[in-house]
């Protein structure tokens, strides 16, 4: 497995005149090339509109311009839009559609001197566990391609584990950009709802919950890669400031530990025992730990939640799936026809106890700074199925892999996976760690402080 680059390093060099955004492109094309058959994590790439991008972030430091992300390139999701460019959401109703304009996130990339490269896979819709699509297929993991990276930012995900771009911009609206990270051992942030500006750009089916979210290969270009996409714009009404840095050090936190999230939910033993040395790495740092699972509203799961997922697909695209069902991929298919004899009172029974979640973990952030445990109770599973058929030693559902994910969307507070040990075959296991609405950088303070004690004792960046 190549080792992924730095987006930080590459900046530098860019600006100190060491190197060229045009050379760094270049360069970044060719790691695509090599190894982006094997992966099938980008769905498109365009040479000549990345060179001649890169030829005016050039001609922008000559004059004087100093950029933050000068001369990296950057994988995007294909869901997000980006002018110019094929994006097509996996879907075979978008087969043909090129975006009209750059999402508000795109438009910032470009002004701090980033590169776009290429579109990086997603599941169709964004709205599956796994990355593949009825277009173009399967993502494969960049350390067993009979392994799936989960989904749906499998393709940006994958994009900076294999060391293909420093940088991926994903979605994340129940996980998307932290549980392909965790399994590929790549640091995944979902900031706080709002923070980063969201479209123009497709309908969302996910109403108040989604955000555009940095993929790096360390939790230093995660937050270097927000920091030059959040803050709020005029076009986009949920758009808000978050809180500036954190002055208090990581050690006098107090951090809350909860192995499964107050949830009844299986955890492999393998992913249990790496996020429970990574609290011992943290307790031995000096940092107070309590154990406290979040006290959820009766009855939460991400199947109480699901209606709003499947009602979201059905109202836009419930009349394309009458005229043809074969057009769409069979696992969204059967949400969609979920969505289509969802009553009214179910799809308001989901969004008031989405509500009911935000503002209980509100509550519980009065008393803890930060909640920490596992980013997924399993490592990767095969390529051909939706999810593994056992989880600590349970049989379980297709989405059993997923549980520990989307309450922090509907409670619109920042979470961040990064990589905390190895399971079975070396693969990855993710920790996640979660901070109050608007306190994203206090989040990323602590992660990286994280990083480095678990570097230190040798449960860090596997890459």
């Amino acid at each position: 497995m190549t080792t992924p680059i730095r987006a930080a390093a590459v900046a530098e060099a860019v600006r100190a005149g060491r190197s060229s955004a045009r050379a760094e492109t270049l360069a970044a094309l060719d790691r695509i090339a090599a190894g982006n058959p094997a992966l099938n994590a980008f769905v498109t790439v365009d040479e000549a509109a990345a060179l001649a991008e890169a030829e005016e972030i050039d001609r922008r430091i000559a004059a004087g311009e100093r950029l933050p992300l000068a001369g990296v390139p950057v994988a995007v999701k294909d869901t997000i839009w980006v002018g110019g460019r094929r994006v097509t959401q996996g879907s075979r109703l978008f087969a043909d559609f090129h975006a009209p304009a750059d999402a508000i996130a795109v438009e910032r990339l470009r002004g701090a001197g980033a590169v776009i490269v290429g579109m990086a896979n997603s599941s169709e819709f964004a709205c599956k566990g796994v990355t593949t699509n009825p277009l173009f297929g399967p993502t494969r993991h960049p350390r067993n391609p009979d392994l799936t990276p989960g989904g749906s930012s499998g393709g940006p995900a994958v994009a900076v584990a294999a060391g293909l771009v420093p940088l991926a911009l994903g979605t994340d609206a129940g996980g998307s950009s932290r549980r392909p990270p965790a399994h590929v051992g790549a640091v995944g942030f979902k900031p706080s709802f709002g923070a980063i500006p969201y479209g123009p750009g497709f309908a969302e089916p996910f109403t108040g919950i989604a955000v555009l979210a940095p993929i790096a290969a360390d939790v230093a270009d995660a937050a270097l890669m927000f920091e030059a996409l959040c803050g709020p714009d005029p076009r986009d009404p949920d758009s808000v400031g978050i809180a500036a840095m954190d002055d208090r050090p990581p050690e006098s936190l107090t951090i809350a530990y909860s192995p499964r999230f107050g949830l009844d939910a299986p955890v492999d033993d393998e992913v249990r025992q790496a996020v429970d040395g990574a609290v011992e790495a943290l307790d031995r740092a000096g940092v107070r730990i309590v154990r406290r699972d979040p006290p959820w509203p009766d009855g939460v799961t991400e199947t109480a939640l699901m209606p709003l997922q499947h009602a979201g697909l059905a109202a836009l695209y419930g009349d394309a799936f009458h005229r043809d069902p074969s057009l769409f991929d069979p696992d969204i298919a059967v949400q969609i026809e979920n969505g289509l004899h969802l009553t009214g009172a179910e799809v308001a029974a989901a969004q008031l106890l989405g509500v009911e979640v935000a503002r209980a973990l509100a509550a519980y952030f009065t008393d803890v700074d930060l909640l920490i445990g596992p980013t997924t109770p399993c490592v990767a599973w095969p390529l051909d199925r939706l999810g593994p058929e056992t989880i600590g030693g349970r049989t379980v559902p297709p989405r059993a892999h997923a549980v520990f994910t989307p309450l922090f969307n509907h409670a619109k507070v920042p979470a961040i996976s990064l990589p905390c040990g190895a399971g079975r075959d070396g693969l990855p296991v993710g920790l996640q760690l979660v901070a109050p609405r608007g306190l994203d950088r206090r989040l990323l303070r602590f992660a990286a402080f994280t990083e480095t004690m678990l570097a230190a004792s040798g449960q860090g960046q596997l890459g």
